[in-house]
């Protein structure tokens, strides 16, 4: 199921290949049907949001039904089986106390002669979540997306999520946007959320930042809109590697391995990259042996059978080369000194250091966030944060001292780029 295969730096065998470019021709695939729903929600509103509706999740729902009471949430909320309530706040109070340590604040500097330099930082009006429903209901990245929005100020956080058949979310999702406090919930998905979040309905009013997952319809619907709105990234099917020495437990790393194989794309990419050839034979080993207890047995076995590999190294570096050439989601480091290889590590969405990290510790519950570039984008991507739900504003306090200084060379400078009105503008307060 999974080859296991000798790596030299530089090198790119075929299974390597494979991994580096899956997932590229997807959105290229997808587009002409993405920009005829987006542009028929932008022409025809609420009316095309419902069509399509039925049409992609067989849900029939009229304009007057997208929201959701958020009496249904609160009691969703109530509902909860006690124990999952609880694992839900506490990770929510981690995710909380993580990204507050992500606060910006505004600052303003001299610069003599009475110039005051500086940034204002200001949250935008209002963010969309995209929360997908499919096979597995994301409430956790609602979690993920939505309190940061919150930490940073957003006064409108509104949340898009599919419908099933019967026309209801899940409880989770909807228990997780009231613990959140989220006041504006849909019950619309895919293409048509997105568009209408974008460019707004009669019923639903538009944002000016979407965050969150989805399949390739909806990043690829993210990708067409930015421009009319902020997008938090375009992110593809789920990835780790796995850094391991002779120390590593081949049970744990084969269970981290499957733990992004079930996701159900297909596309997911599961690699592990050992020191120790033994090591390989019982991480396969260990792969095969749990895949036979997943009750997503056939999602798993066809994602590995894709994309998974064990790539076998001379050394540490060598590891570390390879993981940066992959720049993955997610990187593990099961190591006898994982703190060593953190500065080696220069591409990576998120890094776990050690065998009680385990990724769906990140994914759930330290704090950090789980919504994070994919597909090769962590070589210059960062997860989701505070930051995407912030703006700054360059502000500038000159003074007729500074500018009689100074406006000759900003004349210059403008006169060389042949744009007059430029010069002009700074030469008639000189002149004045």
């Amino acid at each position: 199921m999974i080859p296991i295969l000798e790596y030299r730096t530089g090198e790119t065998p075929e299974r390597l290949s494979e991994i580096l470019t899956r997932g590229e021709s997807a959105l290229r695939e997808v587009r002409d049907a993405v920009v005829r729903v987006l542009n028929d929600v932008r022409g025809e509103g609420d009316a095309a949001v419902s069509r399509y509706t039925h049409e992609f999740d067989d849900a029939e729902l009229i304009p007057a039904d997208f929201a959701i009471p958020l009496d249904e949430c609160r009691a969703a909320l109530e509902g909860l089986d006690p124990a999952l309530r609880g694992a839900m706040e506490r990770a929510a109070d981690n995710v909380r106390r993580f990204h507050e340590h992500q606060r910006r604040t505004s600052w303003f500097v001299p610069d003599g002669d009475g110039v005051i330099l500086g940034k204002r930082y200001a949250p935008v009006d209002a963010a969309g979540v995209y929360i997908p429903g499919g096979t597995a209901p994301l409430f956790s990245s609602l979690l993920m997306a939505a309190i940061p929005a919150k930490v940073a100020g957003v006064e409108r956080i509104v949340v898009a999520t599919p419908p099933s058949i019967d026309g209801r979310p899940h409880d989770g999702i909807l228990a997780a946007a009231a613990l959140v406090g989220v006041e504006e919930v849909y019950r619309v998905g895919g293409i048509q959320a997105i568009g209408a979040l974008a460019y707004g309905t009669e019923r639903i009013a538009p944002v000016d930042v979407i965050a969150g997952p989805g399949n390739a319809y909806v990043q690829a619907a993210k990708k067409e809109v930015y421009g009319t709105v902020g997008i938090d990234m375009i992110a593809g099917p789920s990835e780790i590697v796995v850094i391991a020495d002779e120390t590593a437990n081949p049970a744990w790393i084969a269970a981290d391995m499957l733990s992004q194989a079930e996701h159900g794309s297909g596309q997911e990419a599961s690699v592990a990259i050992v020191t120790d050839p033994g090591l390989a034979a019982r991480i396969v080993a260990e792969v095969e042996g749990q895949t036979a207890s997943l009750p997503r047995q056939e999602t798993v076995r066809n994602a590995l059978e894709r994309y998974g590999a064990v790539f076998v190294v001379a050394d540490l570096v060598a590891a570390c080369e390879l993981t940066n050439r992959i720049a993955a989601e997610h990187v593990e480091v099961h190591t006898a000194n994982p703190w060593a290889l953190v500065d080696r590590i220069r591409h990576a969405g998120a890094i776990f250091l050690g065998g009680a990290s385990s990724e769906p510790v990140g994914d759930y519950y330290a704090g950090t966030n789980h919504i994070l570039p994919t597909g090769r984008a962590a070589r210059f991507a960062s997860s989701v944060g505070v930051d995407d739900f912030l703006k700054s504003s360059s502000l500038v306090a000159y003074t007729r001292a500074r500018l009689d200084k100074t406006a000759d060379d900003i004349a210059a400078l403008a006169e060389a780029e042949g744009l007059l009105a430029h010069a002009r503008a700074v030469a008639a307060r000189k002149d004045g």
